[in-house]
């Protein structure tokens, strides 16, 4: 049971870890601590990595040998889920948006509601008498037991109201947004309902057994872990999706334009003197795009006055001859121009005194998108011999 919810915790914080992530280099990105959402989402995830860490048998035993106390990871596990129960209200609530003051004000009213509760808990623990130290049925062995009864069913209350709670807002804004927005609504329902029916609902019968003379421990021991495991892992998908997803797409495309760019670099990168960026341990798809751009941009303001618009005239004539469309014609005439412009360029010969005015298609258009299209026409093109790092061949 233990590696079952420290796989839980592990992957939870994973997610946090990721989310939290932005790259410090990356021109207009706010620091993530002054983003209330990723704050809030970071702070629910951990929460539930923190509070199935807390629950496995052998986390119980070493915090309950380390204190002194029996049965004290009871209270602290279940104080951490409370927690975990108002952080998901507040990151709902900073998810959904809306004036600050009122955002504020329904922040302080989750935290007004269960602060009290969490002090309960451990109020309660205080006044019981449970000596015996139980790591896997604590809730059904002390069932019974004055204090411990009322702590035990505190805390699931507690848990209760917030997953219904979270799942009606879902619902009705589920109605009101496309998009991933609403699937990641529809995957915090199906987590929800999975945490109600397979956690809480396992736990409250196997408790209520107990009340009444009956044993349906395995309920509390057996099924409830996995699947509130599972239900916060789903939950926690439903939360990350919407906010992860675009970026990895994202950087996906970055990386993709990147690798399509080598052909026009690898002809051009040799008269590039833009500077280098920081160095860093880590830079994303998109960093190193945007550099890329930055460095063609300015080879391609180098090599214009090698520009010839007798050999873009003829590579255009050519293309139209061959059925290619007006705008094809004119990437593959500016490639050639290029192509020709490259070779001068490394053969150290003068530039041009009457050079070409035109303006490349690719400098017109904003993204790498005009690039990359010059790129691919490059690539049927002869190579230039040239070299990288600002040299030429002898």
């Amino acid at each position: 049971m233990s590696l079952v919810v420290y796989l839980a915790a592990a992957v939870l914080a994973l997610s946090a870890a990721v989310l939290f992530r932005r790259p410090r280099t990356t021109p207009g990105k706010p620091s993530p601590l002054r983003n209330p959402l990723t704050v809030s989402t970071c702070v629910a995830i951990a929460l539930g990595a923190v509070v199935f860490l807390c629950s496995a048998p052998m986390t119980l035993a070493a915090v309950n040998e380390l204190t002194g106390i029996p049965n004290f990871g009871a209270p602290l596990t279940y104080g951490l889920l409370s927690a975990y129960s108002c952080s998901l209200l507040i990151l709902l609530i900073n998810w959904r948006g809306g004036p600050r003051e009122r955002v504020r004000r329904l922040v302080l009213r989750c935290i007004a509601v269960y602060a009290p509760l969490i002090v309960a808990v451990v109020v309660l623990f205080t006044l019981a008498d449970a000596r015996v130290e139980r790591l896997n049925d604590l809730d059904t062995y002390y069932a019974n037991t004055p204090g411990m009864r009322e702590m035990i069913v505190l805390y699931l209350l507690g848990h209760s109201a917030a997953i219904v709670a979270m799942s009606v807002v879902c619902v009705r804004w589920g109605r009101e947004v496309t998009g991933l927005l609403r699937a990641g609504l529809w995957l915090i329902c199906v987590g929800a309902l999975l945490d109600l029916v397979g956690f809480q609902l396992t736990k409250y019968t196997a408790v209520v057994a107990r009340w009444t003379g009956h044993d349906l421990d395995f309920l509390s021991t057996k099924v409830a872990p996995p699947m509130a495991a599972l239900a916060a892992l789903i939950c926690s998908a439903g939360f990350v999706l919407p906010r992860l997803l675009p970026a990895a797409v994202g950087h996906w495309r970055g990386l993709r334009d990147y690798r399509r760019l080598d052909p026009l670099w690898l002809r051009v990168g040799f008269v590039s003197t833009a500077p280098k960026p920081a160095s860093s341990w880590w830079q994303s798809p998109a960093e190193r795009l945007h550099w890329r751009e930055v460095a063609i941009h300015d080879a391609l303001l180098a090599l214009a006055p090698y520009f010839d618009d007798r050999v873009r005239e003829r590579a255009r004539s050519a293309a139209l001859a061959e059925g290619a469309t007006t705008h094809e014609a004119r990437v593959a005439a500016e490639a050639a121009m290029l192509a020709a412009a490259a070779r001068r360029a490394a053969a150290r010969e003068e530039p041009l005194r009457t050079p070409s005015t035109c303006r490349l298609h690719a400098t017109e258009m904003s993204g790498a998108g005009g690039l990359v299209e010059l790129a691919q026409a490059l690539g049927a093109t002869p190579a230039a011999d040239t070299v990288r790092e600002g040299t030429v061949r002898a």
